[in-house]
């Protein structure tokens, strides 16, 4: 591989310890409307935007009836109960500064809404390190689907072989791999090493801080 001109991060599960405060929302809120969803269900498909994850769960008519209720009542519910909690990972700034020194441009690439994004590059502490930012709303549709990704190698003006991507998930795994990016994958969302190679990651580390003390290692500095 040549050397990359760019790094594309995912941030909740990847540089920020939120995936268990997003799976305990959406099982209040999918309890609140009467589907009994546990907890190990639904963190399951933490990573996917809400596009996703609520047809796993509710059926064609129950999406009609009440899909966007559901997802509202839970985005006010993240927003007002668990983002308060939501804290970055070990070394994040230390390694997006180490991204920038090998000479790559950073971007973010999100499921989560616009305004989330924000706030989460606030709390991450690398929202002056970051170049390109897209969310979930400014693609059709979410991660496993390639949107996102498009979007920002748009964004970016690279090909899909320039850039890395580094997630948590095998969605972004899956997201990376259909728009032609190799995929670093990071188990401190809580997948399995085995998920996320299956997925299509290339490498992986237990989280950004090994990311970064192993840096000159990995695919970012090829």
């Amino acid at each position: 591989m040549k050397h990359p001109k760019a790094a594309i991060f995912d941030l909740d599960g990847t540089l920020l310890d939120s995936i268990d405060l997003h799976a305990l929302a959406w099982r209040e809120a999918m309890l609140r409307f009467g589907h009994d969803v546990s907890f190990e269900q639904v963190r399951s498909q933490i990573g996917k935007g809400g596009d996703k994850l609520i047809p796993v769960f509710l059926s064609a008519d129950e999406q009609r009836d009440h899909g966007k209720d559901l997802e509202e009542w839970r985005g006010n519910r993240f927003k007002n109960e668990y983002l308060p909690l939501v804290r970055p990972f070990s070394a994040v700034p230390d390694l997006l500064r180490r991204v920038r020194d090998a000479g790559l441009r950073i971007a973010v690439a999100s499921s989560a809404k616009k305004d989330e994004v924000g706030q989460y590059l606030d709390i991450a502490g690398i929202t002056d390190l970051v170049d390109v930012m897209t969310s979930s709303d400014e693609a059709e549709e979410s991660k496993p689907a390639p949107d996102i990704f498009d979007i920002v190698l748009k964004k970016l003006k690279v090909e899909g072989a320039d850039a890395v991507a580094i997630g948590d998930t095998p969605y972004d795994a899956e997201a990376a791999g259909k728009a032609k990016i190799a995929t670093i994958g990071v188990l401190c969302g809580g997948f399995t090493a085995n998920s996320l190679r299956q997925a299509g990651c290339a490498e992986i580390y237990p989280g950004p801080a090994a990311l970064f003390a192993r840096f000159r290692h990995s695919l970012l500095a090829r």
